[in-house]
Parts: structure tokens; C-alpha cells; sequence
């Protein structure tokens, strides 16, 4: 079952004088630390979707392996307008899309994973009696909220949408706290601290040099999904003439064509993966899913009396 997730970042953040998104958790940003946390989770789709300051924050998380989505928008429009862009994009690409805004960031990966083994079609974090975020939901219940007036924002459609609500305990105070004013930042700054360790696994396939890592396997999972190399760089970031060099050294190492690409005129030029390039995805992303939960095993045999359960993103 494949799960996606989706995260709100097209707020002006008025209320907080800063930008909330690239404010520092620690080491690393609100922004990263929501994205890391879901990744490590088991989310194989990150998508971001920005509005405000797009440019910078797109940038700033160019290397996390998120997809970026844009509300253009943002100035006259409600989260909810946001959350609709990315459960849109993903009903057709997940089984289960997780959900929350940006500003949430240190909610713990065992949060996410309870919600996940919970098999609800849709469930809410609860901590101390308090809803939180992220929240989980199937395809199902994205179908209906697409179709949803949208009053009283995402809540109020989850409330309309027909879908029983499964209430997950989890001792994760993380759930509940964002970052919204001044005050609220400053409390999320004394939560960092009790915030758990994690293993961080990067998979690469190399020769000589690595061809082959999450960053192109992304380009290579948008190539297929938008039919162009240069919406694909553009999603995640990266440039244009980047994204031909990955593709050619990949298909330099490997000996064989990954890409298709159709040459333009007046409608344009397209590209598509080969057979072969969708067979090489596919391997790579199994692989490293694989690999990851070996690691969260091992972690937890040989680094659990230390750590402890639950580890979230280290700081």
C-alpha cells in the first residue's frame, strides 16, 4: 500500500512576523524537519505546496525529495484551497495520503507510523484528549473532499464527508503544537530537545561515481507522471540542463536508453520512460523501502537502550 503526503506551506505567516517555514528547529528547518519526519515514516511521496515566498522555500527544500505544487492563489484563498491542490494531485498516485500544514513540525515518525498501522480510512493523532495533525486519509475519503464546498475549511468537510473518524493515541505532545505567533515558536524551541534520534538511510547504486539516488529516481517517477523532462526539474527544483546530465550519466552506467524523447514542433516535445526506466524505478523504490525498515529494525536492536522508541528527525 503506498502512501503520499501532503503539506501546506502557502501562508504569509502574518501572524508571525517571520517566515514559519525556514524558521530553525535546531540544526534544520520547520519545513525540513515536517518533510524528514514523513519521508522517514514511510511517505514515498512528499508534495509541498507553496504560495508565498515560493521561489525561496522551493529552493530551500530542493534537495529533500519533496515534489513542489504552487497556489498561486495564496493571497485570496484558504488552506483549504491548498490541501485540495495536493490531495488532488496525489488520489491517483497513493493508497492513503497523510496530511498537515508546515507549521507542525515535531511530531515524531512513530505518530505517523501508528496512524498508518491503525488501517483507518480516516484517523486523527490525539494526545492528552487534543487532536492533532498529521492526519491520515484513503483515497476514498479524497474523492469526496474534492467534490466538497469547502466551508469551514478541511475540517469541516472531513466532518461532511461520510467518513468515520479513528482517533489515534499517541504520547507525541508534537501533535499538538504550531507555530503561529512569536510565543508559539519560542515554545516549539524548548519541545526540540526531547525530541528522539533516527537512522537516516541514503540509497545510491554506483560505479565509478553514483548514477543512481532518490534525487534521480524522483526526476525519473515526475518524467513519468508529467510526459516532460522540464516540468520535472521543474517540480523538484532542479534545472533543466541538471536533469539531462542525470539522465545521461544514468543511461551512460547502465548501457541502456530510460527516457523516451519525442522531438518538438508545433505542439511541443514530450518523453516518457522506457520500459526499461520504469523497471529500474520500480526496483530502486522497493529496494530502498526494503532497506529502510532493515534499518529501523537494526537501529532499534542495537541503539534502543539509548534512544529509546519513537525516534523522530535528529536535530
Amino acid at each position: 500500500m503506498e502512501t503520499g503526503a501532503v503539506v501546506v506551506a502557502a501562508g504569509m505567516s502574518s501572524r508571525m512576523g517571520e517566515f514559519k517555514p525556514m524558521l530553525s528547529i535546531g540544526e534544520i528547518s520547520v519545513a525540513q524537519r515536517v518533510v524528514a519526519t514523513l519521508r522517514q515514516a514511510g511517505a514515498s511521496r512528499v508534495v509541498v505546496v507553496t504560495g508565498y515566498n515560493a521561489d525561496e522555500l522551493e529552493r530551500h527544500l530542493a534537495r529533500s525529495g519533496a515534489v513542489f505544487l504552487r497556489n498561486e492563489a495564496y493571497r485570496t484563498t484558504e488552506m483549504f484551497d491548498s490541501a485540495l491542490i495536493g490531495l488532488k494531485y496525489m488520489r491517483d498516485k497513493c493508497d492513503r495520503v497523510l496530511f498537515t500544514p508546515v507549521d507542525v513540525p515535531l511530531f515524531t515518525a512513530a505518530t505517523v507510523r501508528a496512524l498508518l498501522d491503525s488501517g483507518a480510512e480516516y484517523a486523527c493523532p490525539v494526545c492528552g484528549g487534543e487532536r492533532g495533525h498529521p492526519i491520515l486519509m484513503s483515497v476514498q475519503v479524497i474523492d469526496r473532499l474534492l467534490c466538497d464546498s469547502g466551508e469551514g475549511g478541511l475540517q469541516g468537510a472531513l466532518g461532511r464527508c461520510g467518513a468515520r473518524e479513528t482517533l489515534v493515541s499517541v504520547p507525541d505532545p508534537g501533535i499538538l503544537h504550531d507555530a503561529d505567533t512569536p510565543e508559539d515558536y519560542r515554545q516549539l524551541l524548548e519541545m526540540h530537545n526531547s525530541q528522539l534520534v533516527r537512522p537516516e538511510l541514503s540509497v545510491s547504486v554506483a560505479r565509478q561515481k553514483v548514477f543512481l539516488d532518490e534525487r534521480s529516481a524522483m526526476l525519473l517517477r515526475l518524467i513519468g507522471e508529467t510526459g516532460s523532462v522540464r516540468e520535472a526539474c521543474q517540480r523538484m527544483q532542479m534545472s533543466y540542463s541538471a536533469g539531462w546530465n542525470a539522465i545521461k550519466l544514468l543511461e551512460g552506467e547502465l548501457g541502456f536508453a530510460v527516457v523516451n524523447r519525442t522531438q518538438g514542433g508545433s505542439r511541443g516535445g514530450s518523453s516518457c520512460l522506457t520500459v526499461e526506466g520504469e523497471e529500474l524505478l520500480e526496483s530502486y523504490e522497493g529496494f530502498r523501502r526494503e532497506l529502510r525498515a532493515q534499518a529501523e529494525r537494526l537501529f532499534e536492536r542495537y541503539f534502543g537502550a539509548f534512544f529509546g522508541r519513537g525516534y523522530g528527525p535528529e536535530s
